[in-house]
């Protein structure tokens, strides 16, 4: 049997919509908007362009539902994790957090982890590489790279408040 075919078509302004025909050929759609939400779609058996169901998600119910569907994976921000052991994964920083305003470099996190903050996300810009001047802010998600105990550390620094 061949593998899904998932297709991915950009929604500007919006997000992305992935859709996926199943073995029984039923329409499933999943819209990951740029706030985080998610909308899943079901189609009509007989005309697989009409919606029969709907469901909007939050972020955290989406991670729900992708740790229900794949048990192997722990956490709803994990973006990616390789066989050299190494972990790629959103960490929010919460606005009560003690970083909320601090320079990057203050939190010591590559001295401290071994982890390395290759972007943050603020709002609908994303932020590569940022350098230790870096002013966080509350809302910033930051995309960390280490080991799942770095990520972990890091997760548990950034939590502090």
């Amino acid at each position: 049997m061949s593998a899904p075919r998932l297709r991915t078509t950009p929604l500007p302004g919006i997000g992305v919509q992935y859709d996926l025909v199943t073995r029984e050929q039923r329409h499933l759609s999943v819209v990951a908007h740029r706030d985080g939400t998610r909308t899943v779609g079901l189609y009509h058996a007989d005309d697989p362009d009409s919606c029969a169901q709907s469901l909007r998600l939050t972020g955290a119910e989406a991670g729900s539902l992708i740790d229900a569907l794949m048990p192997s994976h722990h956490s709803a921000s994990l973006l990616y994790t390789t066989d050299l052991g190494l972990v790629a994964e959103r960490i929010e920083v919460a606005a009560t957090s003690r970083w909320n305003g601090r320079l990057l470099g203050d939190t010591r996190m590559r001295t401290e982890t071994g982890t390395s903050i290759v972007a943050v996300l603020r709002r609908a810009e994303a932020i590569p590489s940022p350098a230790p001047d870096f002013r966080l802010a509350g809302g910033d998600t930051l995309i960390v790279i280490g080991t799942r105990e770095g990520v972990d550390a890091a997760a548990a620094i950034l939590g502090r408040e």
